[in-house]
């Protein structure tokens, strides 16, 4: 807008009435009326040109950053690896960070843009207090909880088993502190994924909790932080969150299973067949086959069974919807399992096409080695000594033997 307001001053005022008024619109603290006197225009003319310029003065005072607006304090209890890490990130995002420690003059490797205190004077600071220690540890916060009364606390602990506890460690936290609003938050994000951006880890954080304002806040927080917030309801919803990080491949058990137990079937087929009977009754061993022969047959027809599970419960499914005429009724439980893993189950029959190909590769290997092999063998016994054999004398000769006289 500067540029185009300049080109037409320039057209209709000359070159030094149009710089004149340029600068000026450009300053904020002048106004366009004064600016347009003495200019010799009609007064229509200013009027419009006035409101213009102002307009222009508005827009380039909006691109100046707001830093009225400062986000609260967040207290962070720990200084831990993940506490730490949180703490760096929620100081780049802008938020002032305070983290209370039992020692803070010894406490290490915090930022340098943060404060150290005490429990009691952090809490003090901050109406938001984020718990980055073990439930073993909560017990310091009893003499707190007159401080505590009424501040947000936002547990991100987790267990080392999975429902280890008959409650969840926010149910936990909220018994021990029971004038604060607990809210659940940031436990199935690491400390390394914090560190590197996020850019290679999960930006979802699972967030639950009873009081709906300060859930929001802790949800706000999340968001500020690059991360995306997925309201889970109420505190009860605490455990299920706490769990996940411990479920190792959820999706995953039942292919990897079926896979096994395939590969498991197939093996103890072939080596029965080809190996065991060939060796019992026709005596000729062929033990050679375990390594690769075998399992090069065992790995397509694996990949290839787990390739046809991954389709037919789609085939199931449209049969069990012909057959009850619609298709909002819920699938069984066995069925709804089955297509929830076919994902897993086709990455399972992609290993086993990788495999069957890098053995397909050795296979030419095997027979090279043992062509050269054999040549050697072959290249060191086609000259022999002969001895010849006489009623009165005993000669010696060396003679070519030809080894396919000896085969």
């Amino acid at each position: 807008m500067p540029v185009r307001l300049s080109g037409f001053l320039h057209s209709a005022l000359g070159n030094r009435t149009s710089l004149q008024l340029l600068r000026p619109a450009l300053a904020p603290a002048a106004t366009a009326s004064h600016q347009l006197e003495g200019t010799g225009l009609p007064r229509g003319e200013r009027r419009r040109l006035s409101a213009q310029m102002n307009k222009n003065s508005s827009n380039i005072m909006a691109l100046a950053p707001n830093t009225s607006n400062k986000r609260e304090t967040v207290c962070i209890f720990g200084t831990g690896d993940f506490g730490r890490a949180l703490g760096q990130k929620m100081i780049q995002s802008g938020y002032p960070v305070v983290f209370g420690s039992r020692s803070p003059q010894t406490s290490n490797l915090i930022p340098k843009e943060a404060e150290v205190l005490s429990h009691t004077e952090a809490a003090q600071k901050a109406a938001i207090i984020i718990i980055a220690i073990q439930r073993q540890h909560y017990d310091f916060l009893t003499p707190l909880a007159e401080i505590l009364r009424g501040k947000v606390l936002v547990d991100v602990s987790n267990n080392l088993k999975i429902n280890q506890y008959p409650e969840s460690n926010a149910e936990y936290l909220a018994q021990l502190v029971p004038g604060a609003k607990v809210v659940k938050a940031f436990n199935t994000v690491s400390a390394w994924a914090l560190q590197s951006g996020t850019l290679d880890a999960s930006r979802q954080v699972f967030v639950c909790g009873d009081d709906m304002e300060a859930k929001q806040m802790v949800m706000d927080i999340v968001r500020a932080l690059g991360l995306t917030p997925l309201d889970q309801g109420s505190l009860l919803a605490a455990q299920e969150i706490e769990n996940y990080p411990l479920q190792l491949f959820p999706m995953w058990k039942f292919p990897i299973f079926l896979s096994l137990g395939l590969t498991a079937f197939f093996f103890f087929y072939c080596l029965i067949r080809d190996v065991i009977y060939s060796y019992v009754y026709e005596n000729k061993d062929y033990s050679f086959f375990i390594a690769i022969s075998i399992p090069n047959r065992i790995c397509p027809v694996v990949a290839l069974i787990l390739l046809a599970l991954v389709y037919l419960p789609g085939v199931l499914a449209a049969i069990i919807q012909l057959y009850r005429g619609t298709k909002y009724s819920r699938f069984p439980d066995w069925l709804d399992k089955w297509m929830l893993c076919r994902k897993q189950l086709g990455l399972v029959a992609l290993a086993f096409a990788f495999l069957h190909v890098f053995y397909t590769l050795i296979i030419p290997i095997r027979y090279y080695v043992r062509w050269r092999t054999e040549d050697g063998i072959i290249s060191k016994v086609s000259f022999v000594p002969c001895y010849v054999f006489s009623s009165s004398s005993f000669t010696s000769t060396t003679q070519h033997v030809e080894l396919h006289k000896y085969m």
